[in-house]
């Protein structure tokens, strides 16, 4: 044998026991019998001596566990012995004979028969490293393994070639209703109407007019039977089924029913790692349409694999957000171009608000696509889709009596003496399926029922029966009569959630293997759980929701604290190299079991985490549930230091999902300004520093910001960091154009562009939102323009434009495009500005940032009134207007409502045009907003001209004059000497 060779004999036997012992715990994890070891290899048994329904499942399960252990250990011996380890691997499934040999020094199970030496010729023929099986075992297993077929192969012994097939992995693990139709269901009845609705959906989607069908229903009504059945019948035989859901803990989950949809469409195991998991979708998505390329990163990003383009790592988390939902919706409509494609979501009332948005953004695009949307929910869920022409909502009630008597004839039997007792549950469960089933159980446990299904006999009169009032209390008594070791390990179970990996059952039940192992057993056997997975480790999940709610209830909360704790040492040991994609449940289970040091620790990182994925609602969440349980904390340091960690991160989320302006921004940032000088904290001033500034900066608070921008300057050149001066001037600069100052901001952020390197400060667009030195040149423009430099400003705008497109920041672009927009609408040159404003709206809404959107929407609509769309874009600039009003963002509300006015007095809406001219002098006033003043003035003089109040106009002519000439502002002391120079020359003067 290779792996022996001219070795010593105890370094062969060390070596060989190591083989030998990885595969046969293989074997013993599925519950096989290895009853022989033949010299350098091992026969096992599955379904004896232990009878197993699903035995050829588990062995090829087992197959898979064997080589993928000695893929391990072959590494670690061939560093540490030089030598190459590979085994084969056989499978055949069939009747075999099968006795115990023994005598007084040995006992051998041994298996014979035409079926075993089969299995001992996959295993010749299988290649090293490989797994060869038959077509008899594909046959019990089909589903739950790929394969590939090799065809008829000859086989020695055989008198006519046999068909092999490879087996190459599992299949995905089974949903809930897959592992309980397993078990076997219940008859499907009472609901002929509903499938009929289901049908009709079903071909309206079929003939390209996409539809949403939604079921509502209280817990136990039947919602995921009645899609069970549907999907699994002949009509949707052509179509590809791509089933998802939500968990109860899952609205703290970014994207978390998403990323199942996807595991399931990609075919991903949890056992897959990052290479793997890239090879699957990378595979799938160039197969299908090499045009999807684009979708590849977001995808895999979304997968939780690590993504090293720097490209993708740059984008904000708005941009990232965009991406991921229009490359789930993309791949998506372009697979229902292939095959009608039918997707299920379900317990939307658990669901996440990403995930939500992506299904309303894919809900838009479902006309015209060949998609059913099948969904459920409880009644207290909410959504904006019942408007919809191609949207059909079912009320699914409870079983009409005579539903509930079908279904209880199908369960129990036609008995006449059941009569009686059928009645009394119906009265009593008022036709809710799982509330009549578990009723049943619980008098088969009881024993007021024998016999077996179809054929059950009462063994005590109807009267003294007693059926509890609700479901909730049926399942209660069901799990105090279990034995209390049972008992003990299902409640242990509920506190892991509705899905239970056995690893993590294994570590926290506090049972021998063999304990366990039984437990599970007898609480498959009463139907409370049911095994969902074996490869590559086994799953089990709750019957029902209620059930595991009934059964968490029911702990104590001390136990349930000590249970939580222990869960999360669990998963940090299990998990400890892939540990951020357990950072949700580490969360909940640390609050649910108060170990607040963890839950500080996870919920600061699941919104970090959040954040990065544009979840940002789920991100403020989590953040707020950290801040939530400070007070836990009796060291006020310790708790002051975690508040400002929180405080920091919470900042930039509420800035994505509530604008700049929100008053929440506010909130946090000053909090965590005064907790990092009560704790001297430098090094968190600069991040809270700019937030406030940028925050008083959108809301015109130009006096704050304009001190909180200099403190800033001067804590950036104390730390001689060429960044963060960089970062300080163009703040600064900014501040002191809106007042007014275009000398002194033009040297601002002249200064710091000359700081700017694009590789050194690339980086700085993620903590900034744009690159800082498109933002010194695009707001540079302005001033160079006021100041009488038109060519200059106009370079800057093409230059800041260039540099966003070379770095290939998309917020960057379309922010420049918009100022370059800005810029032209100052210029009064309407083509240009209308080139720019479409093309910066086109790249914001691709970026997903709607305040540069709307703003770049005011500056196209003023173009469009210079081309004689009057009436529309005046429209949609007292909307653009309104909307930044809306959300807080008072800044240039000095140049729009000017140029509003101006429009409305070329119109002859004289009245509304000096309205809009007041509002922008008083906003002058009250916020110090006087970049634009000179052109108020002005602009109200020509408006009250239009009246015949010349003596009225020539005071503002005069006033816009010398407001120009105080700020050295050329151009716009151009404009206003040019109308007091008309005026004044139509009265001869």
């Amino acid at each position: 044998m290779e792996l022996l060779g001219d070795r010593d004999p105890e370094d062969a036997r060390a070596l060989l026991d190591a083989v030998l012992t990885r595969m046969m715990e293989a074997v013993h994890r599925y519950e096989g019998t290895v009853n022989q070891v033949m010299g350098d290899g091992i026969m096992a048994l599955f379904g004896a001596p232990l009878a197993l329904e699903d035995r050829a499942q588990r062995a090829c399960y087992a197959a898979l566990a064997i080589q993928s252990a000695i893929k391990t250990y072959a590494e670690e011996a061939r560093r540490e012995h030089g030598v190459e380890v590979q085994v084969r691997v056989g499978l055949n499934s069939g009747e075999v004979v099968v006795r115990t040999i023994s005598s007084d020094l040995k006992m051998d199970y041994t298996a014979m028969g035409q079926t075993v030496n089969l299995a001992a010729r996959m295993e010749q023929i299988a290649p090293s490293g490989g797994i060869r099986m038959t077509a008899d075992t594909l046959r019990f297993c089909e589903g739950f393994v790929q394969t590939e077929s090799l065809g008829p192969v000859p086989v020695k012994g055989m008198t006519e070639a046999v068909e092999v097939y490879e087996l190459t992995g599992a299949a995905s693990g089974r949903t809930r209703f897959q592992a309980i139709a397993a078990g076997g269901l219940s008859r499907f009845v009472g609901r002929t109407d509903e499938i009929e609705d289901l049908e009709s959906s079903l071909r309206k989607a079929g003939e390209g007019h996409g539809q949403i069908f939604a079921t509502v229903a209280e817990a136990g009504v039947g919602k995921s039977r009645l899609y069970w059945e549907f999907i699994r019948s002949p009509r949707t035989k052509d179509w590809l089924v791509v089933e998802s859901g939500s968990v109860s803990y899952g609205k703290a989950t970014a994207y978390k029913p998403v990323i199942d949809l996807l595991k399931a469409y990609f075919a991903i195991e949890d056992a897959d790692d990052h290479r793997r998991i890239r090879e699957k979708v990378t595979g799938k998505i160039l197969t299908l349409d090499e045009s999807l390329t684009p979708a590849i990163l977001p995808l895999l990003s979304l997968l939780e694999v690590t993504i090293e383009d720097e490209s993708w790592n740059n984008l904000d988390p708005p941009q990232r957000q965009r991406r991921t939902l229009d490359g789930v919706k993309g791949l998506m409509l372009r697979e229902a171009k292939v095959q009608p494609l039918c997707l299920i979501f379900e317990d939307l009332h658990w669901i996440d608000t990403e995930s939500q948005a992506l299904l309303d953004s894919f809900v838009e695009s479902l006309p015209g696509a060949r998609v059913l949307l099948l969904v459920n929910y409880r009644p207290e869920y909410e959504h904006g889709w019942a408007n919809k022409s191609y949207y059909t909502r079912l009320r699914l009630d409870p079983l009409s009596s005579e539903g509930s008597e079908e279904l209880l004839s199908a369960i129990l039997g036609d008995d006449a003496k059941l009569e009686p007792l059928k009645k009394l549950l119906t009265e009593r469960t008022q036709g809710n399926p799982f509330y009549l089933e578990e009723s049943v159980q619980t008098l088969i446990e009881s024993g007021a029922l024998t016999g077996g299904p179809g054929a059950y006999r009462l063994t005590e009169e109807v009267s003294k029966i007693q059926v509890p009032s609700t479901v909730q209390a049926i399942l209660a008594a069901r799990i105090d009569r279990l034995p209390p070791e049972d008992k003990r390990l299902l409640q242990t179970a509920s506190v892991i959630g509705t899905h239970v990996p056995y690893p993590l059952l294994m570590a926290i039940a506090e049972m021998s293997e063999e304990e366990l192992q039984r437990g599970l057993s007898a609480l498959q056997a009463s139907e409370f759980l049911y095994e969902t997975n074996l490869f590559p480790e086994r799953e089990f999940t709750f019957k029902h929701a209620l059930t595991h709610e009934v059964t968490y209830g029911g702990l104590v909360q001390e136990r349930k604290r000590a249970l939580h704790a222990s869960v999360i040492e669990a998963i940090e040991m299990q998990g400890e190299s892939r540990l951020d994609e357990y950072y949700e449940q580490l969360v909940y289970h640390a609050f649910r079991g108060s170990v607040w040091d963890k839950a500080i620790i996870y919920s600061k990182r699941a919104g970090e985490k959040a954040f990065q994925l544009s979840a940002n609602e789920e991100a403020i969440a989590l953040l707020r549930n950290g801040l939530a349980i400070l007070d836990n904390f009796a060291d006020a340091t310790v708790r002051d230091k975690h508040e400002l960690d929180f405080q920091i991160a919470l900042g930039p989320a509420l800035m994505v999902a509530r604008g700049y302006a929100s008053p929440e921004v506010e909130t946090a940032y000053r909090r965590a300004q005064e907790l990092s000088h009560k704790l001297g904290n430098t090094s968190q001033w600069f991040p809270i520093t700019w937030g406030l500034w940028r925050h008083c900066f959108m809301r015109a608070q130009l006096s704050a910001s304009r001190d909180i921008a200099g403190q800033y300057l001067e804590m950036a050149q104390q730390a001689q960091d060429d960044a963060l001066i960089l970062s300080a001037h163009h703040s600064l600069g900014a501040t002191m154009i809106f007042q007014g100052e275009p000398v002194s901001g033009r040297t601002q952020l002249e200064k710091g562009y000359s700081l700017y390197d694009p590789k050194k400060h690339q980086e700085l667009a993620f903590q900034y939102v744009m690159d800082t030195g498109v933002w010194c040149l695009s707001y540079g423009a302005w001033p160079s323009w006021l100041l009488g430099y038109p060519d200059e400003a106009r370079e800057k705008a093409h230059s800041a434009i260039a540099l966003a497109e070379e770095l290939s920041h998309p917020v960057s672009i379309g922010s420049a495009l918009t100022y370059a927009a800005w810029l032209y609408a100052m210029c009064r040159d309407g083509q240009a500005a209308l080139k720019y404003a479409e093309a910066g709206i086109a790249l914001c809404r691709e970026a997903g940032f709607p305040q540069i959107e709307t703003l770049a929407k005011t500056f196209l609509g003023w173009s469009r009134t210079q081309k004689g769309f009057a009436n529309e874009g005046l429209e949609q600039m007292r909307e653009g207007h309104q909307n930044h009003v809306t959300i807080g963002v008072l800044l240039n509300s000095a140049l729009v409502l000017p140029l509003l006015a101006e429009i409305c007095g070329r119109e002859n809406q004289i009245e509304e045009g000096l309205e809009f001219a007041d509002q922008g002098l008083a906003h002058v006033h009250e916020y110090g907003e006087r970049f634009w003043e000179p052109e108020n003035h002005r602009i109200k003089g020509e408006l009250l001209l239009q009246q015949g109040k010349e003596e009225e106009a020539i005071s503002h002519f005069q006033g816009a004059l010398n407001i120009a000439q105080d700020q050295k502002a050329k151009s716009l002391e151009l404009r206003a000497a040019m109308s007091l120079g008309r005026l004044w020359q139509s009265q001869g003067k």
